[in-house]
């Protein structure tokens, strides 16, 4: 036998053979559902009440924030839901009020979305939505936003291999239902955390704080005392409680004598909750501006302010709110420059520049 021959035999069957297991490396290896956990960062915080129905993964919160961030979602396709959440202002929007797809404004100022995780209160200013995922919907529908059908959306979703293969990887299925749509922005948003100001390093370090901050988180905690004046404070904490600056309720904190929007009471239908609205996290404030669920406040010092001295009386008005209104909280000028200091060390060190949470295309 001519041995160069079968050299040259056994060098091309093993290059044949080489080639073809790169090929098959190269095909198509098929989509299928990936149910690996998406691990949510919460500090120190307690661990959150994930919904039972609907767990964190990470292909889910990757399909929920390709929603998040897409404009098809919207009638004209000029909106996406992040256009009045903006991640470099804690998920808000700086203008007193948004803007939809028509140019038209809408009626009360965007709401944050970072640690929607411990939220077990209800969605929106006045609670409408029990659930994320039901609240993520709505703006799609609503005609002062987004302005666009179901329907439509899953039709356009649907023309797109990318997102029915991701439909596929969150939940076993290339079928796009508005279900899942909301089970996906449901997860991404519960995966927006905030728990990384300064602050939060003062509870391991109380040196990292200046004396104006320590002394404005010291008014902050501290309860209103008409008697004794010198030892009065802020009260801030009476709403504004625990690791989330937040106290799970819906209040009427004294913006006005009679109510053009009656807030949590247009929903339960009941007079005693007419111009209550959701207590919000009081974490990345200096963030959010502006304030309020009308926006009528441009800055800190403004809201400070109000509560200094601003109060209206009405029905509904919180009764700790209501009893400070003959004196008011009789803040000093230092006071009130010290309160301020220290609600803005409530600001995240890492939300707004997170690229886990930022625009995937």
């Amino acid at each position: 036998m001519n041995y160069k021959v079968l050299i040259v035999y056994f060098v091309g069957a093993i290059t044949l053979v080489t080639g073809c297991m790169d090929n098959v490396d190269e095909l198509p290896q098929g989509i299928v559902q990936d149910e690996t956990p998406y691990n949510i960062q919460y500090g120190q915080f307690p661990t959150p009440s994930i919904a039972a129905d609907n767990p964190l993964t990470i292909e889910g919160v990757k399909l929920g924030r390709m929603l998040f961030y897409d404009k098809k979602l919207s009638g004209d396709g000029t909106q996406a839901c992040a256009s009045c959440h903006l991640q470099a202002y804690a998920f808000t929007d700086p203008a007193q009020f948004s803007t939809g797809i028509r140019g038209v404004k809408g009626k009360r100022n965007a709401m944050s979305i970072f640690n929607m995780a411990w939220n077990n209160n209800g969605f929106f200013w006045d609670g409408q939505s029990t659930l994320l995922r039901h609240q993520s919907l709505l703006p799609i529908l609503d005609e002062l936003e987004m302005d666009e059908t179901l329907e439509n959306v899953v039709a356009k979703l649907s023309e797109h291999e990318s997102y029915k293969n991701q439909f596929i990887r969150a939940f076993g299925s290339e079928d796009i239902t508005p279900e899942k749509m909301g089970l996906a922005l449901e997860q991404f948003m519960n995966s927006i955390t905030s728990t990384n100001a300064r602050y939060d390093d003062f509870l391991q370090d109380s040196t990292v704080f200046t004396a104006s901050e320590k002394r404005g988180l010291k008014l902050f905690n501290t309860e209103y005392n008409p008697f004794f004046p010198e030892l009065s404070g802020a009260d801030c904490q009476h709403c504004h409680s625990g690791f989330n600056f937040e106290n799970d309720r819906y209040m009427n904190n004294g913006l006005d004598e009679a109510f053009d929007d009656f807030g949590r009471g247009a929903v339960t239908g009941k007079t005693a909750d007419n111009g209550k609205f959701k207590v919000t996290s009081l974490r990345n404030i200096a963030l959010t501006a502006p304030y309020m669920h009308d926006g009528r406040f441009s800055t800190l010092e403004e809201v400070v302010e109000h509560y200094n001295s601003g109060l209206k009386a009405s029905a509904t008005l919180d009764p700790a709110l209501n009893q400070t209104r003959a004196t008011g909280l009789m803040l000093t000028t230092q006071d009130k420059k010290d309160l301020v200091a220290f609600l803005k060390t409530l600001t995240d060190k890492d939300l707004i520049t997170n690229p886990n949470y930022s625009d995937p295309f």
